[in-house]
């Protein structure tokens, strides 16, 4: 496989919003986008987008794995963004569609078809820094897909980062472009000063997320992670993960939880730490790199509950399990 999303289907889903209304969705060419220089989402950042994978069963069918939450998380972040309200039903049929143009072209597992439905503003208006845009392009772009950490089960080095913060508390819950560049800094000087692979945002000691994935503990029966609250992405692969550890038998726990905690419990053998994503989907955290110092997690190594966890994941988008939560879209 080629770099996660470096390679994409030569055709998207796209639709606009003009005059006060969505125009009639098509598919056109993946390089077909015009933008004027004065749009919106160049000088204003007015863009969100989502991430959500199609799979591949034994029987050849494909299944879409929890659309409607992306759905539902894209129109909250076009709303909180102030782009046009989207039509979440057009969506759905926009990302089925296209979905089934390619579905010769998903990958058997462990591969999938990564999907991004994308938002952008276009208004050629570089007077309004302080008002929204009045028209937007919604398209969805597809591209075959592989691990997104390429290190394979390697468990990943996270430097903790009490001072910093991956965006502003108030942008935490949007999926917006520039919540990801905001961190970019940071995280390619941790890279390179300490052989991280990624930072975990604590600001003021309180644990959130990394650059690009949700952040769990997890101690023996029991899987931690911060509550709900808008400084942080409400991630559709964390929400799975806590429902089947719940399935399990698991106790989760959605609180605050703080570094020196984090610490302390990650000293014990038995504990695990693990990033959530669509791309990253559970992957495993063996070191924490705080104040010069590195301190193991539990073992360094990938857990048996983290495996456990993705496996049952797996298992359902591959069609291997009963879809008993209604997480799957059957496409084709």
């Amino acid at each position: 496989m080629a770099a996660f999303g470096s390679v994409f289907m030569p055709k998207m889903a796209l639709a606009t919003f003009e005059n006060g209304k969505w125009n009639e969705e098509s598919v056109v060419t993946s390089d077909s986008i015009q933008l004027h220089p004065g749009a919106h989402v160049l000088h204003y950042s007015s863009t969100c987008f989502e991430g959500l994978k199609a799979f591949r069963h034994e029987d050849g069918s494909v299944h879409v794995f929890r659309m409607d939450q992306n759905i539902k998380r894209l129109a909250q972040s076009s709303r909180l963004l102030s782009l046009p309200t989207i039509n979440e039903e057009q969506v759905a049929k926009m990302i089925v569609d296209v979905v089934a143009e390619y579905g010769s072209d998903v990958p058997e597992p462990p591969g999938s078809m990564y999907i991004r439905p994308t938002h952008i503003g276009t208004e050629a208006a570089v007077g309004k820094a302080t008002a929204p845009t009045a028209t937007s392009m919604l398209y969805v772009l597809l591209s075959p897909v592989g691990d997104y950490f390429t290190g394979g089960a390697k468990a990943l080095r996270l430097l903790l980062d009490e001072t910093g913060m991956r965006c502003a508390p108030h942008m935490g819950m949007i999926k917006s472009g520039g919540n990801y560049a905001s961190s970019l800094g940071p995280i390619s000087k941790a890279k390179e000063e300490v052989q991280a692979d990624q930072i975990l945002f604590c600001p003021n000691g309180d644990v959130q997320e990394t650059g690009a994935a949700n952040f769990l503990l997890i101690d023996g029966n029991e899987i931690i992670t911060k509550g709900l609250d808008s400084s942080f992405l409400h991630g559709v692969t964390r929400s799975s993960i806590l429902t089947l550890a719940a399935d399990l038998g698991m106790t989760v726990t959605e609180r605050d939880l703080t570094v020196a905690e984090l610490l302390e419990r990650s000293a014990k053998p038995e504990v695990e730490a693990v990033l959530s994503g669509t791309a990253a989907v559970l992957t495993s955290v063996g070191t924490f790199i705080h104040n010069d110092k590195e301190y193991q997690v539990g073992t360094g190594e990938p857990g048996p509950i983290a495996q456990k966890l993705r496996q049952a994941l797996n298992d359902i988008q591959w069609g291997k399990a009963e879809d008993k939560h209604n997480w799957l879209t059957k496409v084709c």
